[in-house]
């Protein structure tokens, strides 16, 4: 069954795993994406996590489809999730002329966009997609409090941020976290803990390389992220892929397991935000989060990728 945790100490109440979608609308049309949102939430996901700019990463989409088409799939179940979306990337001149993308401007013309593009008149997680360099932090978050003022946004995170970034006032921040990159607990996971802010992973099974699916040896399965993606599948990253692999028989966990629930057992972790090509995918990733391990695990764990190294 599904776990559920609250994010950091003011945020919402979210399940273990998220459901990313970085898919909807790029690799995957209407039928599909309602077909993962729907299998998703039949495993008790409620975290639904994307972003202003989704949708436009190739296929034939353009930005602001994933928010769409997330938002059609969760007709009539929105205010049983908890949905989530990002501003701050490029979106092109309509956006631009509303000047730097943590400025005050700016966000209250985003948050209309998505608001449109989502179906609804509230957003429960605001998230700032990176720093855009220019706009003092303070301004951002002054924006996002007149937000939450006005009912419009529930809570705001952040992600792509620093620990010397962080600031008070975000329930979250995402970061690129993973059991074969674990550099967020150098500097980000103890300026989270002292902010209250959860951390929420993102390509929690690098780019597929912990999802089992590739092999030493063997060619990376066709239109897989890493059939075209150079620096993965190196002979040191395989290595530590059959240590995990081998941990997990040992416990009589798949590695999928591993990934997402070692991920969601590590200091800070709110919830592991997963991508989901199938319906069968949503569904394995939220069953991952069953395993729960234990202090000797995790220290097993940190024998084969140490707290703080990158692999990959």
């Amino acid at each position: 069954m599904m776990r559920y945790r609250w994010l950091g100490h003011t945020g919402p109440h979210v399940s273990v795993v998220g459901l990313g979608g970085n898919n909807f609308g790029s690799r995957l049309d209407e039928d599909a994406t309602r077909a993962v949102v729907h299998a998703a939430l039949d495993a008790g996901i409620i975290l639904f996590d994307t972003a202003d700019t989704y949708g436009g990463y190739g296929g034939g989409g353009q930005a602001g489809d994933s928010e769409r088409l997330l938002g059609a799939a969760l007709k009539g179940r929105r205010d049983s999730v908890v949905l989530a979306t990002k501003f701050g990337m490029a979106m092109g001149p309509e956006y631009d002329r509303f000047g730097p993308r943590g400025s005050r401007p700016y966000i209250r013309h985003a948050v209309q966009r998505s608001l449109r593009r989502l179906g609804t008149d509230y957003i429960d997680l605001y998230q700032y997609h990176e720093p855009d360099g220019v706009t003092p932090v303070a301004e951002t978050v002054a924006a996002l409090e007149e937000l939450v003022a006005e009912g419009v946004v529930r809570h705001y995170g952040c992600s792509n941020m620093t620990g010397p970034q962080l600031v008070a006032g975000f329930v979250s921040t995402q970061v690129r976290y993973h059991l074969l990159d674990r550099t967020a607990e150098t500097a980000l996971t103890p300026a989270a803990a002292r902010l209250g802010t959860a951390l929420l992973p993102y390509y929690p099974l690098a780019n597929g390389l912990l999802s089992g699916k590739y092999r030493r040896g063997e060619a990376p399965p066709p239109g897989s992220r890493l059939s075209w993606r150079e620096g993965w599948l190196t002979d040191a990253a395989l290595d530590r892929v059959e240590a995990l692999a081998a941990y997990g028989a040992e416990r009589g966990r798949p590695l999928l397991h591993v990934a997402v629930g070692g991920l969601a057992a590590l200091p800070g972790v709110g919830s592991v935000i997963c991508g989901a090509m199938t319906p069968d995918q949503a569904t394995a990733n939220a069953a991952a989060a069953e395993w729960i391990p234990d202090a000797a695990d995790l220290a097993a764990l940190d024998a084969i990728v140490a707290p703080g190294e990158r692999v990959v």
